[in-house]
């Protein structure tokens, strides 16, 4: 138990060290952390840490669909929806009947056995394409769409894979009873995920304690998945239909004091589970060089050669199509969504990193079948999905960047950065606007002192003071200088409450007070802060 918690806190600490270079050489966090996975892994006296499949699919995989969820636009999320399910469902049933076909005609694979493997790595990940597109700052449509996919697409995969494990091990299969199965587990875990997620806010409302709140919400991703998972569906819909109905009806049922803690919480959450997942990913190479002796050198770099460029091939032949031929042959969806830049489609095709949920299918893959013969190609299919995961993600990883300058994507994204900042300088001036109506309304109904009045409207005063007039570079920095200089004046006070503190003149408890008020200051003060756009 000792070294296993040594290993954990050494993981933590590759973690943090990782996190600290990406930042510092503007690099994606997850191609590093993989790598330093593989790295450690041959580290001499570093023990092998296997992967446990249930732990990914189980413990991992419902917080984070659910809380991708949560931020997640549910009015975006419908306004693409006929996009996202082109890319969730119909992509990853092509890639796989694409990857079956090549292995089995290319390499000699039962089609059972290709069919197990295209679903393995058909699905793309859902969170080291996020990671890389938010860094490159491209259009919201385009996170969207790529969020879209991620969250619901492992739900088609998981289908497809039990499918084939059922088929290949039983040796029947039957097309229209798979169709039926999969439209029933559809309707019925978003029925279901609603429910859980109507359930849980009106639990945790009447809780009215942050901290029972935030552990509340912490179980919510586990009920939703898990029930569906136990009865034979995915689970994954579940999640994330419980966690766009939260998205949508959470802020009228969550308190101010919940919402603040529960960032936090839930930011650091999600932080280490991505940050270890792509770590004990990267640990599996280890493993499977171990096993992959008893195949040819060649055959497993062919067969990870071909698998890759059918699953990038087939996503560039599903996406184009199915981008421009439905507006092609539907005049009111063309006029709804008209067509859209060749540019943005085409990087929407070539972000298809495979990820973590690939590669707790493939070890979840049973040694033997039901009559004892060994699972057949089992190693072989590990070694092919590991390989895929690597090279799509540093090869998107190292190629999107260059790739969007080059089709000047980025531009479009910063000029709807600079709308969606306009726009909320006037959403928030306008909500002022509202409050002081609503002001004006209770001083009429009620008997308020001038002194009560005169105080409320001062805060309404300060606090439009301080949104910008514009998002002028020079007007900026004089709010930039502004923010600064606050932020100095905040670390004076700080500084003389400790002075108080450490000669007697005050408790703990009220600098502890002093010091949150301070914080939630200091925190309101980032969140208004406007960045410097360049021009």
């Amino acid at each position: 138990m000792e070294a296993k918690f040594q290993i954990f806190l050494i993981l933590l600490a590759v973690l943090a060290g990782t996190a600290l270079l990406a930042r510092r050489i503007n690099a994606v966090p997850a191609i590093l952390l993989l790598l330093a996975g593989i790295a450690l892994a041959f580290v001499p006296g570093m023990p092998s840490i296997e992967l446990p499949p249930e732990l990914v699919l189980l413990v991992v995989l419902p917080p984070l669909i659910y809380s991708a969820g949560v931020a997640m636009s549910w009015r975006e999320f419908k306004f693409n929806l006929r996009v996202i399910i082109l890319l969730s469902v119909g992509c990853v049933i092509f890639t796989a009947f694409a990857v079956a076909a090549a292995t089995h005609y290319l390499i000699g694979l039962p089609w059972g056995v290709g069919f197990l493997l295209g679903a393995i790595v058909a699905p793309p990940d859902v969170v080291a394409p996020l990671a890389i597109a938010r860094k490159l700052g491209l259009p919201r449509r385009i996170l969207v769409v790529l969020e879209g996919e991620g969250l619901a697409n492992d739900a088609t995969a998981l289908t497809l894979y039990r499918f084939a494990v059922v088929a290949i091990s039983t040796g029947l299969f039957s097309l229209p009873q798979a169709t039926g199965t999969f439209a029933a587990i559809v309707v019925g875990e978003i029925l279901f995920g609603a429910a859980v997620g109507w359930l849980s806010l009106r639990v945790r409302h009447r809780a009215r304690d942050p901290q029972v709140e935030i552990t509340l919400s912490l179980i919510t991703p586990y009920v939703a998945y898990w029930i569906p998972e136990h009865f034979g569906g995915s689970g994954v819909i579940a999640t994330v239909a419980c966690g766009l109905y939260i998205s949508w009806n959470g802020p009228l049922w969550i308190s101010s004091a919940t919402r603040l803690q529960g960032i936090f919480v839930w930011d650091l959450v999600i932080y280490l589970i991505e940050g270890l997942l792509f770590l004990l990913t990267g640990f599996q190479m280890r493993s499977l060089l171990e096993k992959s002796k008893a195949f040819p050198l060649h055959d497993i770099l062919f067969a990870v050669g071909l698998v890759v460029v059918i699953v990038v091939v087939a996503r560039f032949a599903w996406v184009y199509p199915a981008t421009y031929l439905p507006r092609t042959f539907n005049k009111r969806l063309r006029e709804r969504d008209p067509y859209p830049s060749w540019r943005t489609v085409f990087v929407i095709a070539f972000t298809g990193v495979r990820g973590a949920v690939s590669l707790a299918a493939a070890l979840a893959l049973p040694y033997t079948l039901s009559n004892g013969e060994a699972f057949p190609y089992r190693d072989l299919i590990l070694f092919v999905t590991f390989g895929v995961i690597l090279i799509t993600l540093v090869g998107t990883g190292l190629g999107l960047p260059p790739l969007v300058r080059w089709l000047g994507v980025a531009q479009a994204g910063h000029d709807e950065h600079i709308a969606e900042h306009e726009a909320e300088i006037e959403a928030r001036r306008e909500a002022l606007a509202a409050a002081l109506k609503s002001l004006d309304a209770i001083t009429d109904d009620r008997e308020l002192s001038d002194e009560v009045v005169k105080l409320l409207r001062a805060r309404h005063e300060i606090r439009a003071n301080q949104l910008p007039d514009t998002l002028d570079p020079d007007k900026h920095d004089v709010s930039a200088a502004g923010t600064a200089l606050t932020r100095e004046l905040i670390a004076a006070e700080r500084k003389f409450i400790h002075v108080l503190l450490r000669d007697g003149k005050i408790t703990d408890e009220t600098r502890r007070r002093i010091e949150r008020d301070l914080d939630l200051e200091e925190a309101s003060l980032s969140n208004r802060e406007y960045r410097r756009i360049p021009l």
